[in-house]
């Protein structure tokens, strides 16, 4: 078989979009690769719109800069905070797309397609519908537009079975249809794959947000490879293809972090349960961190500026939190003073740590953190124990020890960063209220353990400030 001009180039382009995600998995080459991947990309649509004859020239470069100007607005003007909804949106527009293209295949009564064109134009809209309305549920809920806890009601279950039969009837009756029936189907299947997105989407809470967000990008690219089988496009399938296994490997990464399967989290089955057991705390510790946490103010932040300031060997702990009070700034402060007094500090980087695989990767990043200082659970887990001080910044569960002895709570052997194990740990956290996951942390009752309560900039400024002081 003869290999042409545009089948070299689509080579290259599937090899592009791989190196690039290889690039994606390390903080250090992660903006080569998001860079390379987005070339990629760029060429492929070229490719096809020149190779296929499918637009005037004029019209193409209309539209570029059209959408190119809507990347850049949107780049622009969402902030740090806003990436997982931002990231949730564009999974939603990938899914879409698909569900378009496949739409004007099954419209077109020219179109010369066969039975295998058609079946895969159909599922084609049943993914990407799914994809679409799923990841505007999960948008509303990362922008908190949305209720973020599972919503489940009476019958659900049986609402969904009967939606997915009722979607693979219009792919099997799209073969038995005549023009206007395929249209009707098609119009079917659009609007009971959206009701079935919907109804996946908003049993899934707050907590599972990474997990879900994962997921769906994989099925962006399934649509998208199937989408390409519609059009017979070999460059759509790999592409889409090899979104939808990375999205699909990345997935199964989250879950195994979270310690949970992907049927419990699709399911809603994750919410803390009614009888979870609570912490089990003496009375005379409880009594003692309480007496810690009721100190006047400015004594409390000068024991922790003391504590800092004697630290050889330190370890930050980044949550959901510090990205809610955008402390990362002060964070990067914080490090760079302990770094010019001589300490070894690290950050420790739980995988589910915010609302998107990578979340406090990116955000530490954005300060210039040096990425061979942020390190995954399995390398600094050990070192918790020879650790002088230990800082969590707006964290919760992925700290809560809970997830070690509570069998029946949602967090029940999920891996954890084993701060409760240090020397010293100091807890700049909003509240002592339980995370995501409904679970009390008794980590914060631990004679060891020093609470700094409020949003974590202002915080974190009145720490940097007495360490200022305390070591002139």
């Amino acid at each position: 078989m003869k290999c042409g001009f545009y089948e070299i180039v689509s080579i290259a382009v599937v090899f592009s979009v791989l190196l690039g995600i290889k690039l994606l998995s390390s903080p250090k080459t992660a903006v080569a690769g998001n860079r390379i991947g987005a070339l990629a990309i760029l060429a492929a649509i070229a490719m096809v719109l020149v190779h296929g004859e499918i637009l005037d020239i004029k019209l193409v470069i209309a539209s570029l800069i059209a959408g190119s100007a809507i990347g850049v607005f949107f780049a622009v003007r969402v902030t740090m905070l806003k990436i997982p909804q931002l990231v949730a949106l564009l999974n939603g527009f990938g899914g879409l797309a698909s569900l378009v293209v496949a739409f004007m295949i099954l419209e077109n009564p020219n179109s010369g397609y066969g039975s295998i064109n058609l079946i895969a134009s159909q599922i084609a809209i049943a993914v990407g519908g799914v994809t679409f309305s799923g990841s505007i549920i999960a948008a509303g809920k990362l922008d908190k537009k949305i209720s973020q806890l599972p919503v489940v009601f009476r019958g659900q279950s049986s609402a969904s079975l009967a939606l997915l039969a009722a979607m693979a009837g219009g792919i099997v009756g799209i073969l038995y249809a005549d023009q206007s029936w395929r249209i009707v189907l098609a119009i079917w299947m659009i609007v009971i794959s959206n009701a079935f997105g919907i109804i996946f989407a908003i049993r899934i809470g707050g907590a599972d947000m990474p997990v879900t967000i994962s997921l769906l990008n994989s099925l962006s690219g399934v649509a998208a490879s199937i989408c390409g089988f519609a059009v017979s496009d070999p460059l759509l399938i790999a592409v889409g293809a090899v979104v939808g296994a990375s999205g699909l490997i990345l997935t199964r990464i989250m879950c195994r972090a979270m310690n949970r399967s992907l049927a419990e989290i699709l399911a809603g089955r994750t919410s803390v349960g009614k009888n979870a057991p609570a912490a089990v705390i003496t009375q005379e510790v409880a009594d003692t961190a309480r007496a810690k946490q009721d100190l006047d103010p400015g004594k409390k932040f000068a024991e922790i500026a003391t504590i800092l300031a004697d630290a050889k060997r330190v370890i930050v702990i980044p949550g959901y939190g510090m990205a809610l009070s955008q402390a990362q700034g002060r964070v990067k402060q914080l490090y760079d003073f302990l770094d010019s007094r001589g300490a070894d500090v690290r950050f420790a980087i739980h995988p589910v740590a915010g609302r998107m695989p990578g979340h406090m990767n990116v955000l530490l990043a954005e300060v210039d953190v040096p990425y061979e200082k942020l390190c995954e659970i399995d390398d600094i887990n050990p070192a918790f124990p020879e650790t002088d001080v230990v800082l969590v910044v707006g964290a919760c569960d992925v700290v809560n020890p809970m997830a070690i002895t509570a069998e029946g709570t949602p967090i029940y052997g999920m891996p954890i960063l084993h701060a409760h194990e240090a020397r010293r740990v100091i807890v700049c956290n909003l509240d002592e209220k339980p995370g995501y996951s409904g679970v009390e942390n008794p980590l914060y009752r631990k004679e060891n353990v020093l609470m700094a309560l409020g949003n974590a900039e202002e915080t974190l400024s009145r720490i940097i400030e007495a360490l200022n002081m305390v070591t002139k």
